[in-house]
């Protein structure tokens, strides 16, 4: 029995893209995963793909189209579409990001370089270089 438990709480803590999220994962970086896997993808079965195969240029403008949506529904202060919004910019986002190759990784470090700063004195610091 105590076999059992060691070997289920091993597969618990495999990551995993179709099972339940584990706990070391954030759902944007398996969304970017999920992204990724769908360069080179059939565009008339996966949005996905027919957004790469369209260009960089479409992949920008629908994430300025969502970002717009996302600002409309913020003004009007409608939550529950600026959470449908959002989630869509962030999708944009994520698919901008992996036709240049930028990993989430690279950004949330950024943040993190950010973290306790304030705008200002980033601003400023960004003007000075």
């Amino acid at each position: 029995m105590a076999k059992n438990k060691k070997a289920k709480k091993k597969a618990h803590g495999k990551k995993r893209l179709n099972g339940p999220a584990a706990l070391d994962e954030h759902v944007l970086d398996r969304l970017y995963l999920v992204i990724e896997g769908r360069k080179g993808a059939d565009p008339d079965t996966s949005y996905t793909a027919r957004l790469f195969s369209r260009g960089r240029q479409q992949i920008a403008k629908k994430l300025g189209e969502e970002a717009v949506e996302a600002l409309i529904e913020g003004i009007r202060g409608d939550k529950p579409k600026l959470v449908g919004e959002s989630a869509d910019m962030l999708y944009h986002l994520l698919t901008l990001w992996a036709s240049l190759g930028v990993k989430p990784k690279t950004v949330w470090a950024e943040l993190a370089r950010r973290e306790g700063l304030s705008g200002i004195a980033e601003k400023a610091a960004r003007k000075s270089k």
